[in-house]
């Protein structure tokens, strides 16, 4: 097998970006459980998102607990392949730290002008930081799982 190429290149950002995407969720679903105070709530902003979604369409929105998993379906999606621009490489560490502090500014500042309330990732100072540290660490965890892919290649 060769030592590098760009066929490799997809496979080794996408399976990264998921490998981010799932620290992070398992993160953010753990800690919800047991600091139910202040801990952040993505989930209830993916939720309403796709509550508007269903309401521009015309459809009803499903229950409860299926709009819940298709939330939780559409999060690691969406955080996959987002953290699968942090790549591979040298600056795959740099390029994680600088996405997942982005991503966790932006699930600060951004949701509230999206219509979909601040509450979530806004309550108090230690959600605020909390949401940041998260998204922090999927990114981490995305260049980690590239630079242990890329090792083990060699």
């Amino acid at each position: 097998m060769a030592k590098s190429g760009k066929s490799s290149a997809l496979p080794q950002a996408l399976g990264s970006g998921l490998a981010g995407a799932v620290v992070l969720n398992v993160v953010h679903e753990t800690v919800r459980r047991i600091r139910r105070d202040d801990a952040p709530r993505m989930d209830l902003f993916g939720e309403r998102g796709l509550r508007k979604l269903f309401d521009k369409a015309g459809v009803a929105a499903p229950n409860h607990k299926t709009l819940y998993y298709m939330t939780l379906a559409g999060d690691l999606l969406s955080n996959g392949l987002y953290y699968s621009f942090i790549g591979r490489g040298k600056n795959a560490w740099r390029r994680g730290a600088l996405l997942g502090l982005a991503a966790g500014v932006g699930g600060v500042l951004l949701p509230g002008p999206m219509g979909l309330g601040k509450a979530p990732s806004n309550r108090t100072p230690q959600t605020k930081a909390m949401t940041v540290a998260w998204y922090l660490l999927g990114g981490l965890a995305a260049a980690g799982a590239s630079r242990l892919w890329s090792k083990a290649r060699k």
